[in-house]
């Protein structure tokens, strides 16, 4: 059975988009080939590896990736974390679907906490939804396509 390839998208591939790709491997790999990038490239958020890892996921050794340096790859979907990278999406060769599915920014959202453990709190709820998408995956991209 050949794997789904899935390029998780977000503006700057440092959080949302690479728990995806934590979470697709780590749930899916026996059916996705799974794959994070950016529009930039902002680095790995240290809190997002961290929340990961409390749930049992090591996306450590990822790395922050540029989305032209992937462009050579026959992704099946495109599946966008964050309103920006919707809009600012470039098109992909071959028959790439792009599907939005927005979450809400970790870093941003603990720019409000008032303790460390508060801004942690934000990252686990993102954390939790991208993992209850990932786990529809890949039925629930078949309908959702462009």
């Amino acid at each position: 059975m050949c794997k789904v390839k899935i390029l998780f998208l977000c503006t700057g591939n440092s959080c949302r988009s690479q728990m995806a790709e934590g979470w697709a491997r780590a749930l899916k790999g026996d059916r996705i080939d799974a794959y994070s990038a950016g529009i930039e490239t902002h680095g790995l958020n240290p809190d997002a590896v961290k929340v990961m890892a409390e749930a049992g996921v090591d996306i450590s050794r990822q790395r922050s990736k540029n989305v032209r340096d992937l462009m050579g790859i026959p992704f099946d979907y495109v599946v966008t974390v964050c309103s920006h990278a919707d809009q600012t999406c470039p098109t992909f060769p071959g028959d790439a679907k792009k599907v939005h599915v927005g979450f809400d920014d970790p870093p941003k959202l603990a720019r409000q906490a008032r303790t460390p453990e508060e801004a942690l709190t934000c990252y686990r709820r993102v954390r939790d939804e991208i993992r209850a998408f990932v786990e529809t995956l890949p039925e629930s991209l078949e309908t959702a396509g462009k």
